[in-house]
């Protein structure tokens, strides 16, 4: 459905370098990563608001650049919460926005401002951070799109509304028909509703699998400090330690060598800890 092929974005001060990526219909990836490492970057160079300057975008076989419009009507966008116009009710927001949507179903929208509980004659500034967020997820969900791209949609939400969130999407993605991509550092929401995984660090992509291989290539291994030898450090992808010990991340044919002993113990880890320990390669680097 969506094919990302070497998309690069230079700023004075962050690159992105050359980013890849493929998502089938059907299914949901979650883009993670610690914030300033390059997922809004490369959702809004996607969408073409920052322009790349090298890359390719294929979304339902076409390439974005030249079918900019009609493609983009086929995609729902949630950059941030909804915060223009503050004094305006939702229902005069919305009268605006759905005329750039050829396909805008005023039921479903209603539909979705009634599931999340969204009153729209409320100003814009009288409604919370996670009703904002709600409204936009509302909005990107009513013109049939066939791919929904959301930034952090997450962040800010209680942990009802968070879980009511997750629970969409899976729903939207049921049909196979329909794809989620969506960016958050709130890894514990992917870990109950990702097919996929993209992992990005300093504006480079450093991991793209389905989720549970991602997981399934990796070990933590724990153990006493004894236990740490300079061998073990140098397939460690990230390590810490403390006065009990040491916790590392290693990849897992690595680990089945056999070549470190029953000295340390080892656990599959979950994807907060997989961006905890590669960004700990960074700053062990620095």
């Amino acid at each position: 459905m969506l094919v990302v092929d070497k998309l690069s974005k230079t700023y004075p001060t962050f690159t992105l370098k050359e980013v890849s990526f493929e998502l089938p219909a059907g299914y949901i990836m979650g883009f993670i990563g610690i914030n300033g490492a390059g997922k809004t970057t490369t959702l809004k160079s996607i969408m073409n608001i920052v322009r790349p300057e090298s890359g390719h975008i294929t979304f339902l076989g076409k390439e974005m650049h030249n079918y900019e419009f009609e493609l983009k009507q086929k995609i729902g966008l949630m950059l941030e919460p909804v915060d223009s116009y503050p004094k305006h009710p939702v229902w005069k927001i919305i009268d605006v926005y759905k005329r750039f949507y050829d396909e805008w179903d005023d039921s479903v929208f209603a539909a979705h401002l009634a599931r999340f509980h969204i009153d729209d004659r409320k100003k814009i500034s009288e409604l919370s951070a996670g009703m904002r967020v709600k409204l936009g997820i509302a909005m990107a969900l009513s013109h049939n799109a066939k791919l929904i791209i959301l930034d952090e949609p997450t962040s800010g939400l209680d942990p009802m509304a968070r879980e009511e969130l997750l629970d969409l999407l899976r729903e939207i993605v049921e049909g196979g028909e329909r794809s989620v991509l969506f960016s958050t550092h709130i890894t514990s929401d992917l870990d109950k509703c990702a097919d996929y995984v993209i992992f990005i660090r300093d504006g480079e992509l450093i991991a793209s699998d389905t989720k549970d291989d991602l997981i399934e290539k990796h070990a933590v291994v724990r153990g006493k400090m004894a236990a740490l030898s300079d061998e073990l450090k140098r397939h460690m992808i990230g390590c810490k330690t403390n006065s009990f010990g040491f916790s590392g991340l290693i990849l897992k044919t690595d680990l089945d060598k056999g070549i470190y002993g029953t000295v340390i113990q080892a656990e599959k880890p979950n994807l907060e800890a997989l961006m905890l320990y590669y960004n700990m390669e960074v700053q062990n680097e620095k």
